[in-house]
């Protein structure tokens, strides 16, 4: 599977790399998507550093099988681009898996998709989703179709564990 991450700096660290890694361990290819291209992104905590493969600009939904928002700051920053933006609500229209973590659905809530999903997010951001309309439940992982969603650092081994169920059960795009 052709996984897109996007990500900017002030990631949560451990809410990026622990999940990056698994999913390369498994056998998937991970494409770090930021605003820019080549450009160093920061955790917030300083323990990772990594940087973008390719710019938002230079890639499509379409190149890729399933969609990985880390939390902490990064998905704020995000949701102003428009193209972002764009790109998130994509990967909702054409039914990929979308497996977002702490803050990550606060990008999903300007893509406007989460409106009768069930989902979980870090505790300041469920309030958010409810005015939304989305269906929130305060545990470690929730699986609502091809959305995966996890609160924060502690959930990170459910989240692994359920985003790569949806991983194997999804079939990659093979053709491309």
């Amino acid at each position: 599977m052709k996984i897109a991450c996007v990500l900017e700096s002030m990631f949560e660290d451990a809410e990026f790399q622990q999940p990056y890694d698994a999913f390369r361990q498994a056998g998937n290819q991970v494409t770090i998507i930021g605003v820019q291209p080549g450009k160093e992104l920061k955790g917030k905590k300083g323990t990772v550093t990594t940087k973008s493969d390719k710019g938002i600009d230079e890639v499509t939904p379409d190149q890729f099988d399933a969609l990985f928002i880390p939390g902490g700051y990064s998905p704020d920053q995000l949701r102003n681009n428009p193209r972002m933006v764009q790109f998130t609500k994509a990967f909702f229209d054409q039914d990929k898996p979308v497996l977002a973590i702490c803050h990550g659905p606060q990008l999903l809530i300007t893509a406007r998709v989460v409106k009768g999903r069930k989902l979980t997010a870090w505790s300041t951001i469920q309030e958010d989703l409810r005015q939304v309309g989305a269906n929130v439940v305060d545990q470690e992982v929730v699986v609502d179709g091809n959305l995966v969603t996890s609160r924060k650092p502690e959930d990170i081994p459910a989240f692994i564990r359920e985003s790569l169920k949806i991983l194997e059960r999804v079939p990659a795009l093979r053709s491309r």
